[in-house]
């Protein structure tokens, strides 16, 4: 069941997806990984999107990516005495510990970290910036702010504090018993929001213990000013680029997502491009000329993945939205520009014999115009060092590990299949044909180029590359 395109499609669960049918029928659209938003929904409700994901798995033959998405902190606003008040620019607007309802002078801000992290002059944003406040004045419990942009602020609104690291983990006390659950139901994938520096993923690794893949998301200023440090430490990254652009310029987003793209191509780290992609999606069964743009600008950019949130979690078009971005993805790959857009950017192979032998792989696959390329993996590595190529020919990933097989799903070219360990040369040429016929990638008489590493089943050790052809009958 091979996609017919390189770029993966990751999709969020939620009410308008939680049935066997429906998230069996985004799956067969083209949904590659499933996304469980732990902002919303209870932990009886995840796992059983999760078993259903599973049963599908089994029943289409085919691994499935699953990324839990923690909430990280939320750094609200308290209440006010009729829900809502009226600030003016202009005035003084306090912000102080005390729990009593606020009005149009104050409110509380039961956040310490942020009071601790002020200096005079620093802004904050409330409601996703429609409120703009100025640091007059601030001690350890209080912060006067001029309003710089004013209007109507209700109960609870979000606060960001662009420009600032705050002394804050990305883990609250809900995340780590959402991680444990998560991990505990057999997810892939740990997705880190709120993210400032490196020590933040230091800390997630040391409680995820190898249990699943780190991704980390880029929704802070603070964590951009890190990039490679971040990149580096991840198994992969996401541009969130609502959130990012709540603390950061509008003109400053693009700029920042094709620099994040850029690095992770770099590093061999897979990437997705996140937030408002579809977002008309939701109540409209097309979407806008410039939504599809955007999706095709991330497909050009090399990403790895691009998502759909709201879209598919609690649209009116679900399966839609799936059909749409895949027609995108498709239709960008057929164009002649985007392989010169990709060699253009084509990243120069670290000085490793692994690395040597992959970058073989792509050139020599596309010189004889092989119909696959083939990598035995138990880490993974072998696989996400032939996607860091992006090459013409698809990737055919094969592991044991099926923990693995599942997290190669988000990588970009890869076709994922679990089957057993291979013992010698001769069963690992005859397993990369039968296997590549199977999967509909080769024919009859196609060349094949495969890569593994010797001894087998020895993690990140591609030391080999080997020519193959499809033979007329499946070799047994």
């Amino acid at each position: 069941m091979h996609r017919g395109r390189h770029a993966k499609i990751v999709a969020t669960l939620g009410p308008a997806s939680t049935s066997h049918e429906m998230i069996l029928a985004l799956f067969d659209k083209g949904v590659d990984v499933f996304r469980l938003n732990f902002s919303h929904g209870e932990h009886a409700d995840h796992a059983a999107r999760l078993a259903t994901i599973r049963a599908i798995e089994i029943e289409r033959g085919r691994p499935i990516g699953v990324m839990a998405d923690m909430q990280g902190p939320k750094l609200r606003v308290g209440t006010f005495i009729n829900d809502e008040a009226m600030l003016t620019a202009g005035e003084i607007f306090r912000l102080d510990m005390d729990s009593a309802p606020g009005d149009a002078n104050r409110v509380q801000l039961p956040h310490k970290e942020i009071f601790a992290a002020l200096e005079e002059g620093t802004d904050l944003l409330v409601d996703d910036g429609k409120i703009r406040l100025r640091v007059r004045d601030f001690g350890s419990d209080f912060a006067n702010c001029e309003v710089i942009a004013g209007g109507r602020i209700s109960n609870r609104k979000g606060v960001n504090v662009p420009g600032v690291v705050l002394p804050l983990s990305p883990l609250t006390d809900k995340d780590r018993r959402d991680m444990q659950f998560a991990l505990d139901q057999g997810v892939d994938w740990i997705a880190l929001s709120f993210v400032q520096r490196p020590e933040d993923l230091a800390e997630a690794r040391r409680l995820i213990g190898g249990r699943a893949a780190v991704l980390t998301k880029f929704e802070k200023p603070a964590a951009i000013d890190r990039l490679r440090e971040l990149v580096e430490l991840s198994d992969a990254c996401m541009v969130a680029r609502g959130d990012l652009g709540v603390e950061m310029p509008p003109e400053e987003v693009p700029v920042q997502q094709k620099r994040l793209v850029r690095t992770c191509r770099e590093l061999g780290k897979p990437v997705i491009v996140a937030t408002q992609m579809l977002e008309s999606m939701i109540n409209s069964p097309a979407p806008t000329r410039a939504e599809a743009q955007d999706v095709a600008s991330a497909v050009y950019d090399g990403a790895d993945a691009v998502m759909l949130s709201a879209e598919t979690a609690a649209g009116d078009y679900p399966l839609e939205a799936v059909e749409i971005m895949d027609r995108i993805i498709k239709r960008v790959e057929a164009d002649p520009v985007f392989r010169q857009v990709l060699e253009a950017q084509h990243e120069r192979p670290e000085p490793t014999a692994a690395d040597a032998i992959t970058a073989a792989a792509r050139t020599v696959s596309e010189t004889i115009k092989a119909a696959a390329i083939v990598t035995y993996t138990t880490s993974g590595s072998t696989t996400y060092r032939a996607s860091r190529e992006r090459p013409i020919a698809p990737v055919l990933g094969l592991t044991s590990n099926m923990r693995t097989a599942r997290r190669l799903v988000l990588a970009w070219g890869v076709h994922t299949v679990h089957t057993a360990d291979i013992e010698n040369f001769q069963q690992m040429v005859d397993k990369a044909a039968n296997i590549a016929r199977q999967e509909g990638l080769a024919q009859v008489g196609d060349p094949l180029v495969i890569t593994a590493g010797v001894p087998f089943g020895t993690p990140g050790a591609t030391n080999v590359l080997r020519l193959a052809w499809v033979p007329r009958a499946p070799v047994v």
